[in-house]
């Protein structure tokens, strides 16, 4: 290898452990809300920073979180159904849903920036914003009927704590 060539992947591996050390942490906070588990958002914020590596040569003049925050967003949004996420603090939200309020929300993107992102337009983004954040703030949904049976051993069990203290 020659010394350009070794001078400039030296050069590329600082500037991304740079960008890894102030950026990783956001980035996995997105890929947890998205995942809404925190393995897979370390699985997933895995593959965005290796391909982000890969191309780091190409994206001189861009900004490199927008890159790598526009790749986590596509590999959220573009795999299969039966890996969707379930649980985390937007487990009510569809998949979408979790994209643009992260995206909006979290992130502080803005509508025509996530709407280019998701290849939505711009008023399908907002709505999408509006009924997610009012489903979030909505009550969730009640617990299903209990039968008597647990009904009575419940309100014994919390009759018998309650007289224990």
């Amino acid at each position: 290898m020659g010394t350009r060539r070794a001078a400039a992947e030296y050069q590329r591996d600082v500037e991304f452990q740079a960008f890894t050390a102030g950026a990783a942490g956001r980035l996995l906070h997105a890929a947890t809300l998205l995942t809404g588990d925190p393995a897979a958002a370390e699985k997933l914020l895995g593959t965005v920073l290796a391909h982000t590596y890969a191309n780091w040569f190409r994206m001189r003049s861009e900004d490199p979180y927008d890159q790598a925050r526009t790749e986590l967003v596509r590999r959220f949004a573009y795999r299969p159904w039966w890996r969707r996420p379930h649980g985390g603090a937007l487990d009510r939200l569809t998949a979408q849903e979790r994209l643009v309020v992260v995206l909006r929300l979290f992130e502080g993107v803005a509508e025509e920036q996530a709407a280019a992102q998701l290849g939505l337009p711009v008023e399908r983004v907002r709505a999408i914003c509006n009924r997610a954040t009012a489903t979030l703030r909505s009550r969730p949904a009640p617990a299903p009927a209990r039968s008597v049976a647990e009904a009575r051993a419940a309100a014994e069990k919390a009759g018998k704590q309650g007289a224990a203290s």
